[in-house]
């Protein structure tokens, strides 16, 4: 029987993961979420480990995305005894930006000053407390999709009175302060299993329709990014992140507040596929220790 299903949905992205798969010989199955349905009353999961890689961005590909549809799945294929990492209640932190500050809120960790609202009429009071320059952002995004910087009431105003304020596919808004990045620079932490794989900086902190995993880059070339050491707290930081939230694989986003040098966690993606060229920019390739992880989650599915 097959070990091991990788549930995806973007077309080019996992390649280098069934590579490292491939070269390593173990037996899993790909499945596109495309054309995919099931049945509540039968469809028994496709392997005893199910790897869930649905990106949040996934609605800026195809209007009738699958996010919604796969925590449905996933929670279907885990009440018959599968284990599913990234699981259904992973998913919906991710595809919650409100939810990801609540949870770093609790675990004490500073993010920026933000207020949540579900209509455009209320962003104005919104953006009152929060004060200019701000973002709106969407609370579904993925790839930085659904930013805009206002510096003035007066441009929000006109934006949201022509009704091209930024929408997000759960009518939920966020309206956040904008953080002056120290040098400009994001910066992203991996973790797998819970615990700290890599970190890079990654440049173009005041840019948006960022994707600085996968180095998406734009008309301008790649988005320059480096390998680098994070100081030890914001790599326990990350881990906690991880350990609340109960995500097997992903990345936190922190920026350094260049007015107080204070970190302000923003952005948790429980989707990453890794660094573009990861042995020119780690010297390594994570994907390797990523098949490590899984093929010990198999053996304890199989004991």
């Amino acid at each position: 029987m097959t070990e091991l299903a990788i549930l995806y949905e973007h077309p080019a992205w996992f390649a280098p993961l069934f590579a490292a798969l491939d070269r390593r010989g173990l037996d899993y199955v790909a499945i596109s979420l495309g054309d995919h349905s099931f049945d509540p009353a039968a469809s028994p999961p496709p392997a005893p480990v199910i790897f869930n890689r649905v990106a949040m961005s996934s609605f800026l590909r195809e209007p009738e995305h699958p996010l919604f549809y796969t925590m449905a799945l996933l929670d279907h294929w885990r009440g018959q005894g599968a284990t599913i990492l990234n699981g259904p209640e992973v998913m919906a932190v991710d595809s919650s930006k409100a939810r990801q500050l609540s949870l770093l809120h609790r675990l004490g960790l500073a993010t920026p000053r933000t207020h949540i609202v579900h209509r455009a009429a209320d962003l104005a009071a919104a953006a009152g407390a929060v004060g200019y320059p701000l973002l709106v952002k969407a609370n579904i995004g993925g790839s930085g999709a659904g930013i805009m910087r206002f510096d003035s009431a007066a441009e929000l105003a006109a934006v949201v009175a022509a009704g091209d304020q930024p929408q997000s596919v759960d009518q939920v808004l966020l309206v956040q302060e904008a953080i002056p990045a120290r040098d400009g620079l994001i910066w992203r932490l991996e973790t797998l299993g819970g615990k700290f794989l890599y970190a890079i900086t990654v440049e173009g902190a005041g840019q948006f329709d960022l994707c600085p995993a996968d180095a998406c880059g734009d008309d301008r070339g790649p988005i320059p990014m480096r390998a680098f050491d994070p100081p030890s707290d914001i790599v326990a930081a990350a881990e906690r992140i991880a350990a609340a939230m109960g995500m097997d694989v992903g990345g936190v986003e922190v920026m350094i507040d260049n007015r107080d040098g204070a970190p302000r966690f923003y952005d948790i993606n429980a989707l990453s596929n890794f660094v573009a060229r990861p042995v020119d920019v780690l010297g390594w390739d994570p994907h390797d220790r990523l098949v490590d992880w899984l093929e010990t989650r198999i053996a304890e599915a199989r004991a």
